[in-house]
């Protein structure tokens, strides 16, 4: 049985690219609500489907190391099994040389196809963490115009945003309706052993691709995720499906980035199961939408608390009128990257990351401590000095009247 590998076990079955962590941070960026196919199968290391692939990715200071899983499936490594079983069948009965230059032809075949997967799987990495977008550059612009996100930058370097394959984000965003990111972990999971095709098993854990559309749009979909504890939500992901192949067709959530903002975010609001902020979720994390800034009440809640943002207070629920003008609050403070920098505010008040903001309190705490002490001493010095230097006065006009006095007698 196949197992999760991990970077001490030997650097020959990974791979690297170069990405320092002020540009990524994979701790971070994986498990902040974007995606849920991650988790995390050793210290550092985090195993998950992308491209149709099971990838485990960790990192160091400087590089981001990724491992594929090759699944047996893969056509283009069948197709070079089937040619080498071939070739050794048609030459046996030829001269061995003539067996040999065949052979060699196939496994030089064959490494030619490993260096396209190769660079195939780079170029999924780079354009899955949009490594083209310097997140150092956009957090100084962020922090040059927002005092409070600067403070956060300081703990929160390296969330950076997923682009994420739409009929993935689309469908696993219809099932976070009411629900938390370790239910909708769970959920998305038994949607994709359900209705998604095998890619390799792990250790004891077995990993499938996301569901196609057409898998997702069949007639028994609906019964068989109510059987799985989709709830309502088994129906709008059946019917989202089917209403995309019915109307408009395979390519259409693809198209979808090539279209200004709100176009896109209304095209997808008229699906069953997807209102305004799961639009925006699904615009930012997969259409190319860095404008759309996904409001809830927990966005809400920061805009009031760390913002003292006012409109809306009467309020008991987000309308369509807030959902807008927070969003353009936002978009006016941080620019045209604002769901970017939304996103490390997000995930910075996460109860799960609670624990970094600590971390950092606590020197800063004994800094404060530090200084303080630093302070009292300084002023008990500054006392002591001062009273020394009464004392000196006092003693030097106590000696001046004495001579005085002496004088006075020796006078007399």
């Amino acid at each position: 049985m196949a197992k999760h590998v991990v970077l001490s076990s030997g650097l020959n079955v990974w791979r690297s690219l170069a990405c320092a962590k002020s540009e990524l941070r994979l701790d971070l960026t994986l498990a902040c609500g974007q995606s849920f196919r991650w988790r995390e199968t050793a210290d550092g290391h985090w195993t998950g489907v992308m491209g149709g692939r099971a990838w485990t990715l960790t990192q160091t200071d400087d590089n981001v190391w990724y491992h594929v899983y090759k699944s047996q499936d893969r056509p283009e490594e069948q197709s070079v099994r089937k040619r080498r079983a071939d070739v050794s069948l048609q030459e046996q009965s030829k001269p061995e040389k003539r067996l040999k230059l065949a052979l060699k032809e196939e496994e030089e075949l064959l490494a030619v196809s490993i260096d396209q997967d190769t660079k195939e799987e780079e170029n999924l990495l780079r354009d899955y963490f949009q490594l083209n977008v310097k997140l150092e550059d956009l957090y100084r612009e962020w922090g040059a115009a927002d005092p409070h996100f600067k403070r956060i930058a300081n703990i929160f370097s390296g969330v950076r945003m997923l682009r994420q394959d739409p009929t993935e984000c689309l469908f696993s965003f219809i099932c976070t309706s009411n629900n938390h990111i370790s239910r909708i972990q769970g959920m998305v999971e038994r949607l994709c052993q359900a209705l998604g095709q095998p890619l390799c098993q792990l250790d004891e854990t077995h990993y499938y691709d996301f569901p196609s559309l057409s898998a997702l749009a069949d007639s028994s979909v609906e019964a068989c995720l109510r059987d799985l504890g989709f709830g309502y939500r088994a129906r709008f992901l059946q019917q989202s499906a089917k209403q995309i192949l019915d109307t408009h067709g395979l390519q259409w959530l693809q198209g979808l980035r090539s279209v200004p903002y709100l176009h896109a975010r209304n095209a997808l609001r008229t699906l069953p199961g997807v209102g305004t902020k799961v639009a925006d979720c699904v615009c930012l994390m997969s259409l190319d939408k860095a404008e759309a800034v996904p409001i809830d009440t927990h966005v809400w809640q920061i805009a009031k608390r760390d913002y003292k943002y006012a409109a809306g207070n009467g309020q008991k629920s987000i309308t369509e009128k807030l959902h807008r003008d927070i969003g353009d609050f936002f978009r006016n403070l941080w620019g045209p990257y604002a769901g970017w920098a939304q996103s490390v505010l997000f995930c910075a008040d996460l109860k799960k990351f609670q624990k970094l903001k600590e971390g950092s309190e606590r020197p800063n705490l004994k800094k404060e401590e530090d200084d303080e002490e630093a302070k009292m001493l300084k002023k008990k010095v500054k006392t002591a000095e001062n009273r020394k230097v009464k004392n000196e006065k006092s003693k030097s006009s106590c000696h001046g009247k004495a001579r005085m006095s002496v004088k006075g007698e020796e006078t007399v």
